[in-house]
């Protein structure tokens, strides 16, 4: 290798070096610093070395590889491209390209990507996935294919509720949870069975066991939960439609972080049957696509036929105090999409909010240790440390503190649908954009819930609408409408 800039290879064995030992602080130094430097590999491209920096501490430790060939283009004396083909123990060939600059401190990376070898079966998005796993016949959504969250009952399967434990303690089903089977009947393939939370009890999408799933839409983010498998799988592509739910916004979050149109139903409109429950006097039934006309096809088979006399008033109202639980990059999209649609402002009387939230996570908490506690109460240990919390929290949750949620919550719901009345609410669909991995989670829960809780504690559907921050990552408005009022939400979708 005649004729290599000095010190270059070097620096790149060290790399290598560093990167087999999972050596954080030496992979941080040879990576050049500032806001250009990149880093991508099939999940997306991280851009900024504090945001590379940032991924490497959350993502598993690289498995062992070898370098099987080098091949170096000097740039000039102090810029060169290096590309090395690697050879992972596990077998298979993949590759590594990297932009090398010189420095005053020597040599970094100022660009890399990595290819590895495709995995047979991404686990962070599946459990069970078929070409497909259950065909679809002729109907209304045939040619589409549909991922499962692993919730639902599919005959011949198990429901893993996101736990291994409770994986391998499951019986088989021998039916068909009643979505599934209404899609299946519409023509609609099943692609697999995707991720979900632990039993749906997290608005994250970070399973501790199966790990994070993509976020293609914000690479470095994550994905949103509990229905993170079924969004991933559609804005992967690997599905045109996400079966999935939505208690305290698991529809609203993931689509609102990956860029997907998704609604959340009626409490009630769509039946539950086959479903695993989580808190049932919220649970609904949702689904995320990648195009509002393709989400409202979905609604034509699922949804009850529209009411003899809707409800059809149209005015969007958006509520400034509202916007306000919003981040500034989010309160600023989903403000300029209501007002670009001539959305009337209005100041409501929400001196209760924080009181409703509070109701909303006990009266949740209650139902979830009523639906689960008897399985887990010594099974605790198996859950991950941020839902197994949610469960201890929700243990000791008395008949009394259970008894006055529901009286606040159903108070608060007699409330918000006088609120909404026959106009469509604009709100944020989360209180910020995806965070980063490895990011505390649990103020931006407590943030997001004061925003999702509304439709939660009315039971009134919501449709979230993709929007793009300043800074071109996604976001999302909610509209939310009177009960019932799910297809007008649909259909404004389809207007844009």
């Amino acid at each position: 290798m005649s004729g290599l800039p000095d010190g270059l290879m070097d620096a790149f064995w060290d790399y290598e070096r560093a990167l087999m030992a999972d050596d954080l602080e030496a992979m941080d130094r040879l990576f050049a610093p500032g806001s250009q430097t990149l880093r991508g590999d099939a999940d997306g491209l991280v851009v900024g070395h504090d945001a590379i920096a940032a991924f490497r501490r959350t993502r598993v430790a690289p498995p062992p590889r070898t370098i099987v060939e080098t091949h170096v283009q000097a740039v000039d004396d102090d810029h060169a491209l290096v590309v090395a083909v690697t050879a992972p123990a596990k077998g298979g060939r993949g590759q590594q390209t990297q932009l090398w600059r010189r420095g005053p401190t020597g040599w970094q990376v100022t660009a890399a990507h990595v290819a590895i070898p495709a995995p047979p079966l991404d686990g962070r998005v599946w459990r069970v996935v078929g070409d497909p796993l259950l065909p679809g016949g002729p109907g209304p959504l045939s040619g589409e294919s549909v991922a499962v969250k692993d919730l639902y009952a599919v005959a011949g399967h198990r429901v893993g509720a996101g736990n291994p434990t409770w994986l391998a303690e499951a019986a088989v089903e021998t039916d068909h949870a009643d979505a599934v089977a209404r899609l299946l009947a519409a023509g609609a393939a099943v692609r697999g069975i995707s991720r979900t939370d632990e039993l749906a009890y997290s608005l994250a999408g970070t399973n501790a066991h199966h790990g994070t799933a993509p976020n293609p839409a914000a690479p470095g983010r994550i994905p949103g939960g509990s229905s993170s498998g079924s969004a991933a799988a559609v804005a992967l592509g690997h599905a045109s439609i996400g079966l999935g739910t939505d208690t305290g916004g698991s529809i609203r979050v993931p689509a609102s972080y990956q860029g997907l149109w998704g609604l959340r139903t009626t409490h009630d409109a769509v039946p539950r049957a086959g479903l695993l429950p989580l808190a049932p006097s919220f649970d609904t039934v949702g689904w995320f696509a990648r195009t509002p006309d393709l989400l409202a096809r979905v609604g034509d088979v699922l949804l009850p036929p529209a009411a003899a006399d809707p409800t059809t008033g149209s005015d969007l109202v958006v509520v400034p105090a509202l916007l306000e639980l919003a981040d500034p990059d989010v309160r600023e999209a989903v403000r300029a999409y209501a007002d670009d649609r001539g959305a009337l402002v209005e100041d409501w009387p929400l001196d209760d909010l924080a009181d409703w939230r509070i109701a909303f996570t006990q009266w949740q908490a209650w139902e979830a240790w009523r639906a689960h506690g008897d399985w887990l109460r010594e099974r605790l240990d198996c859950l991950g440390a941020d839902v197994r919390g949610r469960f201890r929290m929700a243990a000791g949750i008395s008949a009394e503190v259970a008894d006055g949620a529901r009286a606040v919550g159903l108070a608060a719901r007699a409330r918000i649908r006088d609120l909404v009345a026959d106009r469509v609410l604009v709100l944020p669909s989360a209180s910020s954009v995806a965070p980063l991995l490895g990011s505390d989670l649990a103020a931006v829960r407590e943030a997001t819930l004061r925003l999702t809780c509304l439709a939660g504690l009315a039971g009134l559907p919501g449709l979230n609408v993709p929007l793009t921050t300043a800074d071109g990552l996604p976001a999302g408005a909610c509209l939310v409408a009177a009960a019932g009022r799910d297809r007008d939400l649909l259909e404004i979708g389809r207007r844009g």
